[in-house]
């Protein structure tokens, strides 16, 4: 069965508002620019330091292998909750069929020209029928693919072609409705996972969970459920997960965001996703700057000004008229990220949407190249060990 976004499976189209809002409903214009300068005053220390930085990125190579102490002699290994103390992870969401994962994210590290820091997948809450995986949390290829990478499974309360009555709710998982059948299950796998490999994995419930009330239930119940989730798998022992609550980031849901948000200790990263969708959605055309500052932002201000913060995707429509402009706006990405406190991983979203001129995949040779050289950059190559 061929993999594609859950928001395309429920019959939802995807708008500035999010992936399952509802034709009818009212565009929002993207955030405004704000910007953030660091500056630094010694020239020859700066000189210095990003002489070392990049010999050593010479060394390693773009792979994400780079070194592990910055040339300040910091510790630039990762984090117990996977942060990456000295620079961002890269990652993205490649299509594919679940059968050849690892095929497609192969061929893209080589247009890209590295490996990806983390892979992006998708999945439900269906139960196993014939030869259907989608509601199987790190399946075979994931795992191999997880070998040298790190994973980000968004797990999404629904069941992708299911009727109507096997569509979970929030309150039903909330209540432990689906422990024995899903949720317990998943641990366990997520668990074995861990104990057999050593390693860990971001897990997401309910993406863009804004775009999801009142279908799914009440904020509050998001909330349950969340917690539920998070609480079965810390009592089945499954540690070995970093909580990663994802939102749109459209600031007309910022009320949505406070009342859906399942509390500190219950989540370890913040994501959110941010477009410029350009003629997809009949905006004007935003920089990667503008897509991203005011949501980053409002984060800080009003749910953490701690927590490590993931653009979990990001990426920008091409303009016919203008060729080269896609690549123009990738060339502005490292420039952007490294003023963006905090944020610590980027995932570049490499497929379409559904509706004329939706497709936020890389159009030309120029967006390839345009990619290559950000993702070469030393602050997006850190160790992942």
């Amino acid at each position: 069965m061929k993999f594609i976004r859950p928001f395309r499976r429920d019959g939802g189209s995807r708008t500035p508002e999010g992936r399952h809002r509802s034709p009818r409903e009212p565009r929002a214009r993207g955030p405004k620019p704000q910007r953030r300068r660091l500056l630094l005053t010694s020239a020859t220390v700066v000189g210095a330091v990003l002489v070392a930085v990049l010999a050593l990125r010479d060394v390693s190579g773009p792979s994400g292998s780079g070194p592990e102490t910055s040339a300040m002699g910091g510790d630039c290994r990762p984090t117990d909750l996977l942060e990456p103390p000295c620079g961002a992870w890269f990652g993205a969401f490649v299509p594919h069929e679940r059968a050849d994962l690892e095929e497609k994210v192969e061929a893209y590290e080589e247009r890209v020209g590295r490996k990806l820091d983390i892979v992006y997948t998708y999945h439900d809450m269906s139960l196993p029928e014939g030869t259907r995986r989608e509601g199987q949390l790190l399946s075979p290829e994931e795992q191999r693919v997880g070998e040298d990478r790190l994973l980000l499974l968004s797990w999404e309360s629904k069941w992708w072609g299911g009727t109507k009555g096997q569509q979970p709710t929030w309150k039903e998982i909330a209540e432990g409705e689906l422990d024995a059948s899903v949720i317990d299950v998943q641990a366990r796998r997520i668990k074995d996972y861990g104990e057999r490999t050593g390693k860990k994995v971001f897990l997401s419930f309910d993406l863009e969970m804004d775009t999801r009330t009142p279908d799914n239930g009440t904020p509050a119940e998001y909330v349950k459920a969340y917690r539920h989730i998070h609480d079965r798998f810390e009592k089945l022992g499954a540690g070995n997960v970093v909580w990663t609550w994802i939102i749109t980031g459209y600031l007309n849901h910022a009320d949505l965001f406070e009342r859906m948000y399942p509390g500190d200790e219950y989540v370890d990263w913040i994501g959110y996703n941010q477009y410029n969708y350009y003629r997809c959605h009949r905006t004007d055309w935003m920089t990667f700057a503008r897509t991203q500052t005011a949501t980053h932002e409002w984060i800080r201000k009003n749910i953490s000004d701690d927590k490590p913060l993931m653009l979990s995707e990001f990426g920008t429509a091409a303009d016919s008229a203008r060729p080269g402009r896609q690549a123009e706006w990738y060339a502005q990405v490292p420039r952007v990220l490294k003023n963006l406190e905090g944020v610590k991983a980027a995932l570049q979203w490499n497929y379409r949407d559904p509706g004329p001129h939706c497709d936020l995949a890389l159009a030309n040779d120029a967006a390839w190249k345009s990619l290559r050289r950000v993702v070469a950059d030393p602050y997006l190559n850190q160790p992942l060990k």
